[in-house]
C-alpha cells in the first residue's frame, strides 16, 4: 500500500463515484448501534458540488447503519450576499434550519440532519461577538449549539491550505479569548480547529477560559504529509504528548475522525480502490487510540466529516472502522463514543423551539 497523499486532498476534491464504487463489499458492523454523526456539512459548494439532505440521506441509507442524528458544522454555505461582513454567516444558520426541517419531515430520511447547528462567528471581535451570537440563536429555532473559529496555521503552504487562519497564535489573542467568554456565557460550545503543533494553543485557551466547553475537532489533525512526511515518529511523539496536556483540561472533549485531510498515510489519488475498514483502522488507529485512552469514552465522539471525507472513503467504511476500533469496549463505553458524548455536548435531545411553540424531538 502506497503511503503518499496528494496535496490538500479532501478540501478541494469532489467525490469520484467511480472510485467509491470500487470499494470492497463489506456488511455494516453493529448496524443496530445508534450513532450521532458529530461533524457533517451540507452545502452548495462554489465548485458546483451539491450536498443537501437528499444526498446525505442516500449515504446514510447505503451505509446500513443507524444514524439517529447529525451535527451541522459551518462550512461557508449560503452566506448572505449583502449587509455587514460579520453578519453574513447568519445566512448559513438559516440554511441549516431549512435543511433540518426537510430532514424532520421524514421525506428523505429518518436521520435528524442538523439536529444541532455549529455556526461561524468572528470571535476576534471580542465582546461585540455577543450580539452576533444572539442573532444566530434567534434564527436557529433552538438548534444553535456553538461556534467554530478556525485557527489552523502552518508555515508550510501545502499543509496550511486555502481554508485556514491568516496568522499563527489566534487562540492566544486576548480579543478572541474575550469572544470565547461570550460563547461560554450563552452555554454554547466552541469547536477548536487546529493542526497538531497547535495543541498547546488550545491548552492555553482552555486554561484562560475554563468556563468554556471546547471540542477539538478532527482528532486534532495530526499532519503526516508534505514537510511532515519524513518525520512520522516525531509527529506521533509530539501528538501524543500534546494530547496528554490537553486531556488534563476538564473542559475539553475531542471529536474522532476527519483525518483524511491531514494524514499522508494512504494515496487516495493513485489507489485502485478506497481502503477497507480493516485497512483504515490500521492507518488511523495510532492517532485515534491515544484519544480514547487519554480522554476516555465519555469525552470522545465519532464523526464522518462528510462530505469532505467522501473524497476518499464510503460512509459505511467510516462506521465499520469505528466499530473495529472499539471492539474491546463495553456496551456503555460504545454508547458514549457513538452517541452519548455528542448528545450531551450538543444537547441533541433538548426541546426545539418552533416560533412560540416548544417541541421535543
Amino acid at each position: 500500500m502506497t503511503t503518499r497523499q496528494g496535496t490538500d486532498f479532501g478540501r478541494t476534491q469532489r467525490p469520484d463515484h467511480g472510485f467509491l464504487a470500487r470499494a470492497l463489499d463489506e456488511p455494516p458492523l453493529r448496524p443496530g448501534v445508534p450513532i450521532v454523526d458529530a461533524h457533517t456539512h451540507l452545502w452548495m459548494h462554489k465548485s458546483g458540488y451539491r450536498y443537501f439532505v437528499e444526498e446525505y440521506a442516500a449515504d446514510v441509507e447505503a451505509s446500513g447503519h443507524d444514524i439517529e442524528s447529525a451535527v451541522f458544522v459551518e462550512c461557508g454555505a449560503m452566506y448572505r450576499r449583502s449587509g455587514p461582513e460579520w453578519l453574513r454567516s447568519l445566512g448559513e444558520t438559516e440554511f441549516a434550519v431549512g435543511m433540518a426541517a426537510i430532514a424532520e419531515s421524514g421525506c428523505f430520511t429518518d436521520t435528524r440532519a442538523a439536529a444541532a447547528i455549529v455556526g461561524n462567528v468572528d470571535l476576534t471581535r471580542g465582546a461585540a461577538a455577543g450580539e452576533v451570537l444572539d442573532a444566530h440563536l434567534e434564527l436557529a429555532n433552538g438548534r444553535f449549539r456553538g461556534v467554530r473559529h478556525r485557527a489552523k496555521w502552518d508555515p508550510d503552504p501545502a499543509v496550511k491550505g486555502a481554508v485556514s487562519a491568516d496568522r499563527p497564535g489566534l487562540y492566544l489573542e486576548p480579543a478572541l479569548q474575550r469572544g470565547l467568554v461570550e460563547v461560554a456565557a450563552r452555554g454554547l460550545v466552541f469547536q477548536a480547529s487546529i493542526f497538531h503543533p497547535q495543541i498547546s494553543d488550545v491548552v492555553e485557551l482552555a486554561r484562560a477560559v475554563p468556563e468554556a466547553q471546547i471540542v477539538v475537532i478532527h482528532t486534532a489533525s495530526p499532519v503526516t504529509r508534505s514537510s511532515y512526511a519524513d518525520r512520522l515518529a516525531e509527529v506521533h511523539r509530539d501528538f501524543v504528548a500534546g494530547l496528554q496536556r490537553l486531556a488534563a483540561c476538564p473542559n475539553v472533549t475531542i471529536k474522532l475522525g476527519g483525518l483524511l485531510m491531514s494524514l499522508g498515510t494512504f494515496d487516495f489519488q493513485l489507489a485502485d480502490r478506497p481502503p477497507t475498514s480493516f485497512e483504515l483502522v490500521d492507518l488511523w488507529r495510532p492517532y485515534l487510540e491515544p484519544c480514547l485512552e487519554l480522554f476516555g469514552p465519555e469525552r470522545c465522539m465519532v464523526s464522518s466529516n462528510f462530505p469532505v471525507d467522501k473524497a476518499g472513503i464510503p460512509y459505511r467504511t467510516i462506521w465499520n472502522m469505528f466499530s473495529r476500533l472499539t471492539e474491546g469496549f463495553s456496551p456503555e463505553e460504545r454508547r458514549q463514543v457513538f452517541a452519548g458524548t455528542a448528545q450531551r455536548v450538543y444537547r441533541i435531545d433538548d426541546p426545539v423551539r418552533v416560533g412560540s411553540q416548544v417541541t421535543t424531538p
